[in-house]
């Protein structure tokens, strides 16, 4: 890493983070205390938007459209929270974020169950449920469906992609992931690297990643609980994200490593000096507001969204549900 690339905002953030963690604040954060049963305020939907909550039979889930748009496009977010934590506000930020990025695709986000009441596969079984939601009930094809996620949400993204793929269903066009916690045996080389850098798990193993309720009595190898061990042929394009100072960076090396010897389509980005779902900073620091331009290129490639030379959008995805233009 050089450091001198790493904004100063962005130092500033990452240092205060390292200042909470070694608070007893940050011992709760790390553990998963205040993850477990957030107290936040009600979300205010953007006035441009409509949302909607969706009950399911052992799960909520919410979507998010446009007012008046129907590009025919679809993001399914699973969010993160080390299987333990709930839906939050920050993913309704994220699911705005989406939408606008993708030229006003709709989001579905699902509160999917989370341990230790419910361990692996239950979320797992809540992502599938909502992906077949998406092309049962609002009639979405598969290529028109881009699954995305971060930390927990990343690796549950792609075992979701190898879960359909395993049971022949039909593909997504592409999978976005920040920061995938895809390997829930911690063995990654980075974990001993980084340990005294990241300033959220680094310093202890007394934290959430090498104490999972999520695993149950399960194999923590098992590729749809740890999709690093799995096999990676005939995923769709996939786009992954990391920062450079996190224990779990060597998930996402291995996972782009694999894709590689797959021969599949593959972006990976490591962000220098960066932490943890350093996206959850949005436009405060220059690191984050970088990657998400870059998930807007992404989901404008894998949708087939095009731009004339002065960047207007010039054609929408087909599709078979009703259009219409702003």
């Amino acid at each position: 890493m050089r450091e001198e690339r790493v904004s100063l905002r962005g130092k500033l953030v990452r240092d205060m983070m390292k200042n909470m963690m070694d608070s007893a604040m940050g011992h709760k954060f790390q553990t998963g205390e205040y993850r477990m049963n957030p107290v936040e305020p009600a979300w205010i939907c953007p006035p441009e938007y409509e949302y909607e909550i969706v009950e399911m039979e052992n799960f909520q889930m919410e979507y998010l459209r446009p007012t008046g748009i129907c590009t025919g496009r679809v993001v399914l977010q699973l969010h993160g929270g080390g299987y333990i934590g709930p839906m939050k506000n920050i993913y309704r930020d994220f699911a705005v974020q989406y939408s606008q990025r993708s030229m006003g695709a709709d989001v579905l986000t699902i509160d999917y169950r989370v341990a230790p009441k419910h361990p692996f596969p239950c979320a797992l079984e809540d992502a599938v449920t909502a992906y077949q939601w998406l092309m049962k009930e609002k009639n979405y094809r598969a290529r028109d469906i881009v699954i995305a996620g971060d930390s927990a949400g990343g690796g549950l993204a792609l075992a979701l992609v190898m879960y359909l793929r395993d049971h022949a269903l039909s593909l997504p066009a592409g999978v976005l992931v920040m920061s995938p916690w895809a390997d829930l045996t911690c063995s990654g080389e980075s974990h001993e690297t980084n340990f005294h850098r990241d300033p959220q798990f680094g310093g202890t193993t007394d934290n959430m990643l090498h104490d999972s309720s999520y695993i149950g009595d399960a194999d923590p190898r098992d590729p749809y609980l740890s999709p690093m061990f799995g096999d990676f042929a005939d995923f769709p394009p996939t786009l992954i994200q990391v920062g450079s100072e996190e224990v779990l960076l060597s998930d996402s090396l291995t996972v782009a490593q694999k894709l590689r010897e797959a021969h599949r389509k593959l972006r990976i980005s490591v962000y220098d000096g960066m932490f943890h779902v350093f996206q959850m900073a949005l436009r405060l620091i220059p690191e984050s507001r970088e990657a998400w331009e870059e998930a807007g290129r992404f989901l404008e490639i894998v949708y087939g969204v095009e731009r004339t030379e002065e960047g207007r959008k010039v054609r929408l995805v087909r599709s078979n549900r009703r259009r219409k233009k702003r």
